[in-house]
């Protein structure tokens, strides 16, 4: 069979490597001059491409389609992702929460592993799809006919790699329903409030939102913008609010103590430090740059002496150490997002190999299907699965 791959990145890859080993002639189309655009940023430009957990826990992970990708994670596991690369040449490491990376810490490498992979493929660089077209049992792709054809193009985010939506386009010709587009892995803009925080990031507290009735909490490291919150507490949050984002979220910075072992942590320093000024004694508990912001989200004067400070006050003090308030104006936008949350509905696909229920011959993988997880591996991992189920019917 004559192949259209449309999408040099992770899936589009992935599957024209196995769609060659099955003795196909595969022709990949891509915008963009280089292949693999997305994933030399991804990870930093190191390139965490898959994690290296079971079938369950990486499940859990996927904020949606869950239940979809249970067959292709079935088939084609983080552990078949690292054989995949390894006999390719890429040794790969696994650092800390099972994330896998090459050991080279090069995203070049792994793009260069799975160009080796497709060699026998014909690329068309600086090609960017107009048209695909059925006709009767073939496929035009911008007039030059195909037996079948791969969709890989990706979503909306990071559209300077070339995921321009494109590919929902091709989907819509066909009659497929595009499940609404929004941002997923994304900072969060709380308006001016903080701007004076920018760059200071905070370790081992936990952010709590609420959402469609959902109480959702993280808990590790977090940073404060230009504009908002960052870090990946903050992304992964921001993937399960993206539908119905709330207008607060609360952050306690000591979630490993109690309130009752907090309130005597501070009697404790008040008591040690009665005659110093309030501002002075809060470095022991956050950090120097945060102590004003704080203590006027207390609406507490800190220039008073801590002798000064009355038991209420120093309750309002131990409930905004638990549930500090961080207004949400709103998500950053899409073009800043690390995964595209929505994208073609998964009801019109077969879960088993990608391929439309709508017209026979035609198949999405990646991210353009209504699908992503959370941050550690796990959408590169989706990319790869996906692309495999899609080969496994040729």
């Amino acid at each position: 069979m004559k192949v259209a791959v449309i999408g040099a990145g992770a899936s589009g890859l992935m599957a024209t490597c196995a769609i060659l080993a099955k003795g196909h002639q595969v022709v990949v189309f891509d915008g963009n001059d280089k292949c693999g655009k997305k994933i030399y940023i991804t990870g930093k430009g190191r390139c965490n491409l898959t994690n290296l957990c079971d079938k369950q826990t990486f499940l859990s992970n996927v904020v949606r389609g869950e239940k979809f990708l249970q067959s292709a994670i079935s088939r084609f596991s983080p552990y078949d992702t690292v054989a995949f690369f390894d006999k390719l040449g890429l040794k790969t490491k696994c650092e800390r929460g099972q994330r896998v990376f090459p050991v080279s810490d090069k995203s070049s490498d792994v793009i260069s592993a799975l160009v080796k992979g497709c060699k026998g493929a014909e690329f068309r660089l600086n090609h960017k799809v107009k048209s695909v077209v059925a006709k009767e049992c073939k496929f035009l792709v911008d007039g030059e006919e195909f037996d079948r054809v791969l969709v890989a193009s990706g979503g909306m985010s990071y559209s300077a790699t070339g995921s321009d939506g494109s590919g929902y386009k091709i989907a819509k010709s066909f009659g497929h329903k595009i499940i609404d587009l929004v941002p997923g892995l994304v900072p969060i803009e709380t308006g001016s409030k903080f701007s004076s925080l920018e760059g200071l990031s905070l370790k081992n507290v936990e952010i709590s939102v609420f959402s469609n009735g959902k109480k959702f909490s993280q808990f590790g490291e977090m940073l404060f913008t230009d504009r908002g919150v960052s870090g990946p507490i903050v992304l992964t949050v921001s993937s399960f609010i993206n539908r119905n984002v709330p207008k607060e979220m609360f952050l306690d910075l000591k979630p490993a103590l109690s309130e009752e072992k907090l309130d005597a942590r501070l009697l404790r320093e008040f008591d040690l430090n009665k005659n110093k000024f309030l501002k002075s004694v809060m470095t022991a508990l956050l950090p120097k740059r945060m102590v004003d912001v704080f203590l006027k989200e207390a609406d507490i004067n800190g220039d008073r002496r801590v002798q000064s400070i009355t038991s209420q006050e120093r309750k309002r003090i131990l409930k905004t150490l638990k549930c500090f308030t961080i207004p949400i104006k709103k998500l950053y936008p899409i073009e800043n997002a690390i995964i595209t949350s929505g994208g073609v509905d998964l009801q019109e696909i077969d879960p088993k190999t990608m391929q439309s229920k709508l017209q026979k011959g035609l198949y999405f993988i990646g991210e353009i299907l209504d699908v992503d997880a959370l941050t550690g591996g796990f959408n590169l991992q989706i990319a790869f699965a996906t692309a495999i189920a899609a080969a496994s019917d040729f």
